[in-house]
Parts: C-alpha cells; sequence; structure tokens
C-alpha cells in the first residue's frame, strides 16, 4: 500500500475518464498520530482484472502486496466512479442465477504416459514446491506475527487494538495538499502554486470559473441539528470532509459520546449528491456488528455557497485499519508485510459481514484494507459511501485501482458479489505480500511464483487469490460463505506449518479417507506405492450437498456393495443432483467405468460442470489409468477448493506414481503435517523419506501417526524394521529399546515373531562384528550369542506354527535348525 495523491474519476460508457474530484477516505477512521498534519492520502479506487490462472512455462500470477517504499509515480492510484447501464442480462454473482463448475487450472497438467503409474513427468507440475516443504522452513520476510499460541480462535487470538484518543484524530491544518486540488465541475487543476506563489484554498476554477473551497464547510465548535458539536476535521475522503463531533444529547460528567459527520465536497457534483443519497438510503436498515453503524441523517446550509449541505452521523471507531497495521514500521523502522495468518484470520471474520450485506441486496464495491477498522477484539466495515443495491442499474460505481475488479467488466456487466469478493482477493494480497506495482504492472495480475516466496512455501493461498481474483466472474467464489470455507482452510494450513502442530479442521465438502493406500508391505518388509485401483478406492469422496433433497435418503443408503448400492439408488425419491452423483461413485467401484463415464457425461450435460462432477472426473481418469488426465482433473479441483485436502492427496498419488517425486514429497509432507487423519499421506511421506536416504525422519514420520489409527500397528512395524536399515546402525541399546516397543505392540503370533526374529539376527550379527559385551537384553534375552540364537530358534519355531503354508514351515523349521547354537543334544 502506498499514501499517493489520490483523486476521483467518472467513466460513462463511450465518454472515458470525466471530472476528475476529490480524494475518497475511510469515513470513520481517525489518522495515525504521524498523519494528522496533513490529510492521509488513499490508495484509488478502480476496476481491475484479476491475474490469469495458470503459467506453468511462464510468470505464474499472485497475488499484490502492498509498497512499504516512499510513493512513487508507479504506485499512484485514483478513486474512479464509472457510471453505466446495464445490459439486459443478470450480471454474474447475483441471486438466483445459476453457476456451474469453472476448472481454474494455475497451471499445466504434467505430461504422463497414460495407462500406466509408472511414466514419468516430463514437464513441471504445479501446486507445490520443486521440493519437500518443511513444516517450519524459512519462511518469506514477514513480522513476526502477535498470534498467540494454542487452537485457532478467530480474532480472540489477536492482540488487541486499544482505542485512540480522538482528540489526537483531528488535523492541526485542515486543507486538500495541492497536488489534490481539482476543480469540481471541469477536472482541471484549481488553486495551485503559481510563479512561486502558494495556491489559495478558496476562489475560482481560472479554466470554468466554478467557485472552489479546498477548505471545510464546518469549523471548530459549529453545531448541526442542536446536537452535534463539532470538534475539528479528520480526514478529507472523495465524497468530501469527515469531522470529529461530540454527541451533546449524550454527554454527561463521565463520557462523550464520539461520532463522524461526513458532508459532501460540494452539492453541484451530481454523482456526489447521488452517493450520499443512496448512501442515507441504503444504509439506514443495515444492523449487523461487523458493519458501522449510522446514527442519524442531518442537513445544514453551507455558509459559502448557502445551499444545503447533507451529512451522514456514524459512530466513532477509534481503532486502526488494516492498512495502518499494515504499514506499522518495526522497530528498525522497515515495514514488513502483515504475517499470513493475520491477514486470513482477518478475512476470514470480516466475511460474514459481506454475506450480510449480500443476503440483505447489498454491494460493498469498494473495499480496501483502509475500509475495516480493528478496534479492540473486534473489527467492522467502514466507509459504505460506495454501497449501493445489487439490482441497481443506473447510479455511478465506486472502486480502487489495485482492488476492484477491470473497468470492462463494470461497464459490460455492473458491479457483482462476484466483484466485491474479487477486492477482498486484491486486499488479502496487499496485506500478505510485499510487491510493488499493484496499482500499475500487478493491477490485473499477481507477481510470478519464483519472485514470491510467499507462494512458493504456500501454494494454497496462491490458488485462493487466483480463484477470488479469477478474469472469469464465473470461476470466482460465488457467496462470500463459500469463499470462507477456503479461507478457513487455508488458514489452518498456515497455522499448523507455523506453530509445528496440525490445527486443521475437518472439511465440511469431503469425507474422510475411505481406506489407507501405500500401508507398508510389513512380512516383505517393502514400501511401495499401491496401484491405482487402490488409490481410488482410498481416496476421500465430495459429501452430499445438505440442501439436496435427497441428501436424507442417501444417508440412508449404507450398503457396502456397489450392485446393492445402485438398488438402492434406483429406488430414489427423486434422481437429484446428489443421487446421481453417488450412482457415478457406484458405477466405479463395480468396476464398470464406461456405464460410470456415461452417466458422468450426462450429469454434467444436464446439471453444469460442477466441482464435484470434476471430482469424480478425475477419479474415473484413475481409475483407468489416464494418470495424466486425473493429474489434470484434480489439480482443476484443487485450484477451485484451495483450502481442502483431499485434491492434495490424489495429486500426491498421482505425481509419485508418475515418478515427479519431489512434488508428491511436498504434497505428503505439508498435508500430514496439517491433519494427522490422512494416513496415506503419512505413509507416502514416509515413503519418500526413505527413498531420499532420510531415513530417521521416515521413522519420525511413522511414529507420530496416532494410536487410534487402524493402521498404528503396522506404522510401528514398519518404523523397526526400518530401523535396522538406517544408516547409522542401531547399537544393542536401541535394539533394546527397539525390542520393548515390539513387546508393547502386543501384535498377533505370527507378525510379532516374524519381526523378532528380524530383530533377533541384526542383534547376534552386531555382538558377532563388535564384540560388545554387557548390553543390554534383547526381547528378554541376555546379550550373549549362545541366548541370542536359542531366542532365534525358539521365534523361527514359534513362527512356522502360525504358518498356513507348508512349504513357509518349512522353510522357517530350516532356519530355526540353523540359528540353534551347537550343542551336545
Amino acid at each position: 500500500m502506498t499514501q499517493e495523491e489520490n483523486y476521483t474519476q467518472r467513466y460513462r460508457p463511450g465518454e472515458g475518464a470525466d471530472v476528475p474530484q476529490a480524494p475518497q477516505m475511510p469515513a470513520n477512521q481517525a489518522p495515525a498520530p504521524a498523519q494528522q498534519q496533513a490529510p492521509a492520502a488513499q490508495p484509488q479506487h478502480h476496476p481491475l482484472p484479476q491475474a490469469p490462472h495458470a503459467q506453468q512455462n511462464g510468470p505464474a500470477p499472485q497475488a499484490n502486496a502492498a509498497p512499504t517504499a516512499a510513493p512513487t509515480q508507479e504506485e499512484h492510484t485514483d478513486t474512479v466512479a464509472v457510471r453505466r447501464r446495464l445490459q439486459s442480462q443478470q450480471p454474474v454473482g447475483r441471486p438466483g442465477v445459476p453457476v456451474p463448475y469453472s476448472p481454474v487450472t494455475p497451471h499445466p497438467s504434467p505430461a504422463v504416459s497414460v495407462g500406466t503409474m509408472s511414466g514419468p513427468i516430463t514437464g513441471p507440475v504445479t501446486g507445490a514446491t520443486s521440493g519437500p516443504v518443511t513444516a517450519g522452513g524459512s519462511g518469506p520476510t514477514t513480522r513476526s506475527s502477535s498470534r498467540t499460541g494454542g487452537k485457532r480462535t478467530g480474532m480472540a487470538s489477536m492482540p488487541p487494538v486499544e482505542p485512540r484518543d480522538p482528540a489526537e484524530a483531528v488535523l492541526a491544518d485542515a486543507k486538500v495538499s495541492e497536488g489534490k486540488r481539482v476543480c469540481s465541475s471541469c477536472g482541471k487543476k484549481a488553486g495551485r502554486a503559481q510563479a512561486g506563489r502558494p495556491g489559495r484554498t478558496e476562489g475560482y476554477c481560472p479554466h470554468c470559473r466554478t467557485r472552489y473551497w479546498f477548505t471545510p464547510s464546518l469549523r471548530p465548535g459549529d453545531s448541526l441539528a442542536d446536537r452535534y458539536e463539532v470538534l475539528g476535521t479528520i480526514a478529507h475522503g472523495g465524497l468530501g470532509w469527515i469531522y470529529l463531533a461530540k454527541d451533546t444529547n449524550f454527554q454527561d460528567d463521565l463520557q462523550d459520546r464520539w461520532v463522524v459527520v461526513k458532508g459532501l465536497i460540494s452539492t453541484s457534483d451530481e454523482d456526489a449528491v447521488e452517493a450520499a443519497i443512496n448512501e442515507r438510503r441504503f444504509l439506514v436498515g443495515i444492523d449487523h456488528p461487523g458493519v458501522v453503524n449510522i446514527i442519524d441523517f442531518v442537513t445544514a446550509s453551507d455558509e459559502r455557497s448557502g445551499e444545503m449541505q447533507t451529512y451522514i452521523v456514524m459512530e466513532y471507531l477509534a481503532g486502526k485499519s488494516l492498512r495502518d497495521i499494515r504499514e506499522e514500521p518495526e522497530e528498525d523502522g522497515t515495514v514488513l508485510p502483515m504475517p499470513l495468518a493475520d491477514t486470513l484470520t482477518y478475512t476470514l471474520e470480516i466475511l460474514p459481514a459481506f454475506e450480510y450485506l449480500h443476503d440483505s441486496g447489498l454491494l460493498f464495491c469498494d473495499f480496501k484494507p483502509d475500509n475495516v477498522i480493528h478496534v479492540q477484539t473486534w473489527l467492522k466495515l467502514i466507509d459504505l459511501g460506495a454501497v449501493r443495491r445489487i439490482d441497481d442499474m443506473e447510479s455511478a460505481v465506486y472502486g480502487t485501482p489495485g482492488y476492484a475488479v477491470p473497468n470492462d467488466e463494470i461497464l459490460s456487466a455492473g458491479p457483482s458479489i462476484t466483484s466485491d469478493l474479487y477486492t477482498i482477493g486484491r486486499s488479502m494480497a496487499v496485506m500478505a505480500l510485499d510487491f510493488k506495482g499493484f496499482t500499475k504492472k500487478y493491477r490485473n495480475a499477481f507477481p510470478p511464483a519464483e519472485e514470491t516466496e510467499l507462494f512458493r512455501r504456500f501454494p494454497s493461498f496462491q490458488r485462493l487469490l487466483q480463484r477470488t481474483c479469477n478474469d472469469e466472474p464465473m470461476a470466482r467464489f460465488q457467496d462470500a460463505a463459500e469463499m470462507r470455507t477456503q479461507v478457513r482452510g487455508v488458514l489452518g494450513e498456515v497455522e499448523s506449518v507455523e506453530k509445528g502442530r496440525p490445527l486443521y479442521e475437518a472439511s465440511t465438502l469431503f469425507s474422510g479417507e475411505a481406506a489407507v493406500f501405500g500401508v507398508p508391505d510389513v512380512e516383505n518388509d517393502l514400501a511401495l506405492l499401491s496401484d491405482p485401483q487402490s488409490v481410488v478406492e482410498s481416496l476421500p469422496r465430495p459429501l452430499p450437498d445438505p440442501d439436496d433433497p435427497a441428501t436424507a435418503f442417501l444417508q440412508t443408503v449404507t450398503a457396502s456393495q456397489p450392485a446393492v448400492v445402485l438398488a438402492e439408488l434406483a429406488n430414489a425419491p427423486a434422481q437429484t443432483h446428489e443421487v446421481r452423483l453417488r450412482r457415478v461413485d457406484a458405477l466405479i467401484d463395480l468396476g464398470d467405468l464406461a456405464s460410470a463415464a456415461q452417466a458422468l457425461g450426462e450429469l454434467v450435460q444436464s446439471d453444469g460442470n460442477t466441482w464435484q462432477a470434476n471430482w469424480y472426473a478425475a477419479i474415473l481418469q484413475l481409475a483407468g489409468r489416464d494418470v495424466a488426465g486425473a493429474y489434470t482433473s484434480f489439480d482443476n479441483v484443487f485450484s477451485h477448493l484451495p483450502g481442502e485436502l483431499a485434491p492434495r492427496l490424489a495429486l500426491a498419488a498421482c505425481a509419485e506414481g508418475s515418478g515427479h517425486i519431489d512434488t508428491a514429497a511436498a504434497h505428503y509432507e505439508r498435508i500430514w503435517a496439517v491433519d494427522r487423519r490422512f494416513v496415506s499421506a503419512a505413509f507416502g511421506h514416509a515413503r519418500l523419506l526413505e527413498r531420499a536416504g532420510r531415513i530417521d525422519d521416515a521413522i519420525r514420520t511413522l511414529q507420530q501417526i496416532p494410536t487410534t489409527s487402524s493402521q498404528y500397528h503396522t506404522a510401528q512395524v514398519a518404523a523397526i524394521q526400518l530401523s535396522l536399515r538406517s544408516p547409522m546402525p542401531p547399537d544393542m541399546e536401541r535394539l533394546h529399546h527397539l525390542g520393548n516397543t515390539l513387546t508393547g505392540l502386543r501384535l498377533e503370533p505370527g507378525r510379532h515373531h516374524l519381526v523378532a526374529t528380524r530383530l533377533l539376527n541384526y542383534a547376534l550379527h552386531y555382538l558377532n562384528a563388535t564384540g560388545t559385551t554387557g548390553a543390554p537384553p534383547v526381547l528378554g534375552t541376555d546379550a550373549t550369542e549362545r541366548d541370542l540364537r536359542f531366542a532365534l530358534e525358539s521365534s523361527y519355531r514359534s513362527l512356522a506354527h502360525a504358518q498356513q503354508d507348508r512349504e513357509k514351515q518349512i522353510h522357517y523349521i530350516d532356519l530355526a535348525n540353523t540359528s540353534r547354537p551347537r550343542t551336545l543334544l
């Protein structure tokens, strides 16, 4: 963000830019003390196009962050009012318009040989770093998060912002700076310095002779409606001056009630008058804890022009804007981006206010970090001057360049719910990233991942921004609740990684793993990826939409045999979208891929290409060993739902099976760091760590599998056996502890003795090779060659008795005879 010259422009279709106006500023925010000597400049309003999503071989679009250096011409911003007449079609993102799934692919899919899981990926794969992602690894340079430890609790985990003394907000010299002075009528410069003489703050435009004033119309001590006593000017916004006042009706000896009074800059300005009238009409009924309260509307005569002036009275919020918080310098004077967890928490907390406005038929239109105040432990939206009805076809549209959607979208379709959410995505980028040019070079895009460490560390955040700010409105989040779900998921990932412990909440869109794939083969002491069919059977499935009429019926379909499931689905009360999806799933389980593909195609043709349909298309492709197609489809779902772990698990399996190990390792590691319920990710992570020679890390991963998992014992046995292959061979002390661990697992006899023979064999060879004496016992056996051989013989015989296969029985009896020490008998 930059504090730069700010002015308003109006655009009309076919006319181009119209009259520049004064800058817009938050309606009820007190500027920081350092900004009290002059009106704080604001980022400017403009629609901005979103970054293109995919560029694996070129720059990947990324989020934009607020520049922290001194203002430059590149970051110059302006407020743009766009008057447009909507076309007959409904704007995208408005209630009542069905929105199909539009895949968002930030990067092209890898080239994989089809029909096998062994073909190499010849191109780079997106959505993960090029190497393993560590849970704690070095992150981008950001200020330290002030969040407290413990479970995620939203704003409760944020340090409170103490209220400021309102008197400190009053400007000492309230006037528009010369660089911002323009005529409200013709838009040309006025009141500027000439021939070494300073510009006049009041006079007549030298171009059109319109009267101007660049000073407030109200002075300290003035009274409005015999109730509001003006104390001074606190800011200058795009629609006029903003004053601090005291409500004398509520004054007592103990406490004053402070309010903000906002007036128009000029009653001769048609758009400004219209905006004020609209603000009054829309805001009087707003009642939400996340939106500033409108207290009153009053009128008074402007002594200078003699015209009536309309003022809006709002509650005074004595906290800090998110822009102020973003730009707070560190102790050394540097200004760093806001921690990503803080950015996502703020976004998560402000989205319900947008959901309320949208449900009330209103659009905010001009959201940016300036327009959110953090006071104590809560947030509030302020500066509602740009709020408009969703069905408004005529009035001017206000937006800020660097935050708003492209002008072309406003002119053709008008503002919408998706354009509102777009501004939130851009605001997240500005707060969390550190790059310049978000109003120019990156006004409609994000910087590439190779230049943005935060994107490389958290590709889910990059995809969150890319979907929120997609060029195509239909591909964006369609409502605030949908976006909030994904923001919450990304926040869970970020906090899990940064705090070093899983804090991810269970998904509301996907089930857990249906089974676990890639389970270690303990008998043969191997760790291999399962075949595609095993992966298909194990992956999570989309949960039924609770709003679907047949969801209650589907909860009664509990049969495990796919043929039985199909029979029950045929008797469903209605063949709804969810019933048809469940039928596709059952056909895949049955192995009838052709019928499943036909059913899925019919569903897409009738209901549209939803993300659920895309998920099942990927499952179908994987079941048919089309790994390249499966990867692409899963990648699209990940881009559409960046806060979900299920698509990443599928991507990891496809990448590993195709030989792109670094990508698979990054996904497995991140999933396991975030959610310990995905045991397939733990096995995959350990498997690839072992492949990379990081045996100790692989063992630690296996040991992290919780005792509540059905795979706990298998994981512990695999960890024991893996310890025997460590580059740093276990000594007798370590073998003693491994034996105790094995005993404590209480395995069934066959598995116990299988692992016991391996431990005892290792101990025997170690003892003979090193000549160690006085070592602790292993599996209750003294560490001598004679005792170890007797114990080994006994384990082999017990292992033989546990076998059903005659050849295995003979094999283990022979090993028992070979292991037995020489005796007289």
